[in-house]
């Protein structure tokens, strides 16, 4: 009997602690929103006018070598205005956004001044990822899991008590990171633009529970 209570009290003894990771790695890669908007009286000549400038952004571009360019907007939106109670017709507005990859992160600042000499207005925002950012996350996840089982070494002793840390049960409390994104401003009579990408941190988090 005494050792079936004595079974018991053990299986009581668990200690749940989280842990966290960290790791600053250098981002590789970086995803540009530049565009074409185009106003105009009929939606044919917005249209047509946006495609030649389109058109010219996209080689200027292709011409540093860079080929990863994808639409990721196309819209078009009938202008108006109102006086006195009555709508007043402005024309039309087309938009065409792309999303350029750049895995030259020194070549971001002359993509930007590179499209915008050729007709882009629209320079949306830059976001910076890394090549492998599986290979960092579980770099940060087993430093998450180390981080908890040193504090339960702590906490045990605090607690003066004997314990050898065994984790039974790890709950993965993180995902894999989304790029860091931030929006650019257009400056006018810039000479160059300057691009600091600065570094990503990569997190994780878990929840580990220790039998002691």
């Amino acid at each position: 009997m005494q050792n079936y209570k004595d079974d018991q009290q053990m299986s009581r003894r668990k200690m749940i602690l989280t842990g966290k990771g960290q790791i600053i790695v250098t981002p590789d890669i970086a995803k540009l929103k530049i565009g074409v908007q185009t106003n105009a009286m009929t939606v044919t000549e917005a249209q047509a006018n946006n495609a030649t400038i389109s058109h010219n952004v996209i080689d200027s571009i292709k011409q540093l070598g860079i080929t990863e360019i994808q639409t990721v907007q196309y819209q078009i939106e009938q202008l108006y205005d109102y006086q006195n109670g009555e709508r007043i017709d402005k024309g039309f507005q087309v938009r065409n956004v792309f999303e350029v990859n750049v895995t030259n992160i020194p070549l971001v600042g002359t993509v930007i001044d590179t499209a915008v000499n050729h007709g882009a207005n629209i320079v949306d925002s830059i976001s910076f990822d890394v090549s492998n950012p599986d290979i960092f996350y579980q770099l940060a996840l087993n430093q998450a899991v180390k981080n908890a089982i040193q504090k339960a070494k702590s906490v045990a002793a605090s607690l003066k008590i004997m314990f050898d840390p065994i984790p039974i049960l790890i709950t993965e409390s993180s995902s894999l990171p989304i790029p860091y994104s931030r929006s650019l401003l257009m400056r006018e009579n810039a000479s160059s633009t300057p691009i600091e990408p600065g570094n990503n941190q990569i997190e994780a988090m878990v929840t580990v529970e220790f039998l002691y």
